[in-house]
């Protein structure tokens, strides 16, 4: 195992590690988007789960946010900018169906050409 002089594994073999979990997240998806063998209902929930690990594998051995005393700064700005996201989402959710639950109910009139 390849480590620095502090004991900490290299930068080679924590992106080896990190691409080596990608590639089995995004493997197990396609796989899970593509069988008959799970139960269909389940299906985007288990997709949901895989997706979440693996935005968590490229947050910590890509991005290398770590809840480390020096990774303070990171771990705000990720928490804010998930919260931003999160209010953009929303917000444009809600506005969507209130437009939505204003418009004209649609008339079955036959159209003329």
């Amino acid at each position: 195992m390849s480590e620095t002089q502090d004991g900490a594994p290299s930068g080679l073999l924590v992106y080896t590690i990190g691409l080596a979990l990608a590639v089995v997240l995004t493997a197990t998806s396609f796989w899970v988007a593509n069988t008959s063998v799970l139960w269909s209902p389940g299906i985007p929930l288990g997709l949901a789960v895989l997706a979440i690990a693996q935005m968590g594998v490229h947050l910590v051995f890509f991005l290398h946010i770590t809840t480390a005393p020096g990774g303070t700064n990171n771990v705000l700005a990720l928490a804010f900018g998930l919260l931003i996201v999160f209010l953009v989402v929303a917000g444009s959710l809600w506005i969507m169906g209130d437009l939505n639950a204003d418009m004209m109910p649609a008339m079955n009139m036959p159209m003329h050409h």
